[in-house]
């Protein structure tokens, strides 16, 4: 496989360890039928107020941001089918092997829905990991990333820009336009990445298609994240969740009996 004109695929089923070494190589994988039909309406149902009421701003070609987009943060709180998507047991499966190597537990640390509309540019290529720049390209192994395709994703309509490889590549090298390939794939579908693979939204280049997409990345349990979920979702709301998911949002008191994170509930819940 050439890793430098393609974004490998598989369907749902395929086994992880077959799946995490293809996402280790290539520094990127498209897993197809993730989300049914019915979650997929779901998520569209439980989002849609949101995307509604958010602002479309104008571009501005010096924003990391491109315009001509709506963005939705606090997913977990706004989606409870999200919610269980989030530890879909195929995102479990790569988060073990990715993140594991360097942490005891794992969690969410960014959630956006994002529609791009007609119009929308390129956003500047960057890694995920370029959020801790204490250490440089290539770095350890820190971020997972996600995108799971609420709608079509095409090469006309902003499919996400990615450049294989480039997670092994120094912090100097610049992505050849030969290098970027586009994320073509149906609704249901998760583009997964690592923290350290160039990517970036896409231009969408159609009159009257806005591609829906949610990104979910996840890092280190010992990491500040991105989004901070502690203040993403009510905390009442947050502890009664799955223990799991609380893990997974950052609830979590004992991190490998050390107590990493303890708080006191009662500080925080109404009397």
């Amino acid at each position: 496989m050439d890793v430098s004109v393609e974004i490998p695929s598989c369907a749902l089923g395929e086994d992880p360890e077959n799946m995490y070494a293809t996402l280790q190589e290539a520094g990127c994988l498209v897993v197809t039928g993730l989300a049914t039909p019915a979650e997929l309406d779901a998520v569209k149902s439980e989002l849609d107020p949101y995307l509604a009421a958010a602002e479309v701003e104008a571009d501005d070609t010096e924003a990391f941001y491109p315009g001509h987009t709506r963005r939705v943060i606090a997913l977990m709180h706004r989606s409870p089918t999200l919610r269980q998507l989030m530890t879909h047991p195929t995102v479990e499966q790569l988060g073990d092997r990715h993140l594991l190597q360097n942490c005891k537990k794992w969690q969410l640390n960014v959630s956006a829905a994002l529609q791009i509309g007609p119009g929308a540019r390129d956003q500047i290529l960057h890694r995920e990991e370029d959020l801790y720049d204490y250490w440089a390209p290539p770095r350890p192994n820190l971020i997972l990333a996600s995108m799971w395709a609420i709608s079509q994703f095409t090469a006309a309509n902003g499919g996400t820009q990615i450049v294989p490889g480039s997670h092994r590549w120094a912090a100097d090298r610049v992505a050849q336009p030969h290098e970027i390939v586009r994320a073509e794939m149906p609704p249901g579908a998760v583009l997964f990445w690592l923290g350290g693979t160039l990517h970036g939204g896409g231009a969408n280049l159609t009159r009257d298609e806005w591609r829906y997409g949610v990104i979910l990345t996840y890092t280190l349990g010992w990491l500040r994240t991105e989004e901070n979920q502690h203040l993403s979702i009510p905390f009442a709301e947050a502890l009664a969740l799955p223990e799991k998911t609380r893990t997974r949002l950052g609830f979590d008191t004992d991190y490998n009996g050390q107590g990493l994170g303890f708080y006191d509930p009662s500080v925080l819940l109404p009397d």
